[in-house]
Formats: structure tokens, sequence, C-alpha cells
């Protein structure tokens, strides 16, 4: 079940020190990588796989049906930030429940940002530029 999306910058962007480049991933290598982050059993179950709503802190529940709330009525969203974390693996920054809610709802790319400095680093998560 694959829905349409639509992203606008994140204004957190403008803020930082460094140039940062968008580009457009595959999510399901994203979340491969992602598995490795420290934080990543708050969404992941153990097979790697997104968890179900009920399955998810109270919090993030809430924030999961907020945004599938805003996808519903056709509302854009920011775009998640990634970064390389210190195993090498892919980090949400900014926007990990933006990104596994899309991903949860059959979204298979989606653009993010990337602090320019680190784009080599995306070369095997990238579709597009």
């Amino acid at each position: 079940m694959s829905v349409t999306i639509t992203f606008e910058e994140n204004p957190s962007v403008k803020l930082r020190n460094q140039p940062y480049e968008t580009i457009k991933v595959d999510l399901e290598k994203v979340l491969k990588s992602w598995k490795a982050s420290l934080y990543s059993f708050e969404w992941l179950d153990q097979d790697g796989k997104i968890k179900p709503v009920a399955a998810l802190k109270e919090a993030d529940q809430e924030r999961r049906r907020q945004i599938e709330a805003r996808i519903e009525k056709g509302m854009p969203l920011e775009m998640p930030i990634l970064g390389i974390g210190m195993l090498d693996n892919v980090e949400i920054g900014v926007g990990k429940a933006v990104l596994l809610t899309a991903a949860a709802m059959g979204t298979k790319t989606m653009p993010v940002h990337v602090a320019s400095v680190h784009l080599d680093d995306f070369k095997a998560y990238i579709v597009a530029r």
C-alpha cells in the first residue's frame, strides 16, 4: 500500500553551520543500516521490521498518528536529516518518526537531507539527487 507524500525542506538545515544536500534514498537500504543504531529498538523489531503502532512507546504512537493524519490530509512533511553513526551505519538525526511512518505506509524512496561533507557516505543509499 504505497501512498503519495509530499516533502518540504526541513527548516533546521538552514540553522546549521554546514551546507546540506537533498538526496532521494532507498528506504529498505536505509532501514537495514539503521537497524545497527542504538535507538532502532524503539521502532524496529528484532527482524528489522517497523513495529505496529500498538508496540511503540506512547509518545511515538502519538507522533506516528499525527504524521499519518498529515499524510491523509495531503499536508507536506519535513524531510528527515540523516547522518552516519559511529558504526558506519545510517543514523536519523531529525525526522525519525516521519521516515519510519512513511516506510510503514509503503513508501519505498524519499528525499532526505545529508551534510554535503557526508555525501560520499550515502552513495549506496541514493536513488536520485
